[in-house]
């Protein structure tokens, strides 16, 4: 890797991600690992389950 692509992955982490940036990358994740598992599975689902919980834990319903 060189000294140039080192330094900009190093500043590249250091940079705050925002709330929906995160989201993003969580619904991004749990839809490959969930589609890797089983090719039914579709974004608008992982995107559906992902708003129903964030319902239940906004109304102090999630079970954790």
């Amino acid at each position: 890797m060189s000294d140039d692509l080192k330094e900009l992955i190093e500043l590249a982490s250091k940079v705050p991600e925002s709330e929906e940036q995160r989201e993003s990358q969580r619904r991004s994740f749990a839809y490959g690992n969930t589609h890797f598992e089983n090719a039914k599975i579709s974004r608008e689902m992982v995107d559906r389950q992902a708003e129903i919980l964030a319902q239940e834990l906004s109304n102090g319903n999630a079970s954790r």
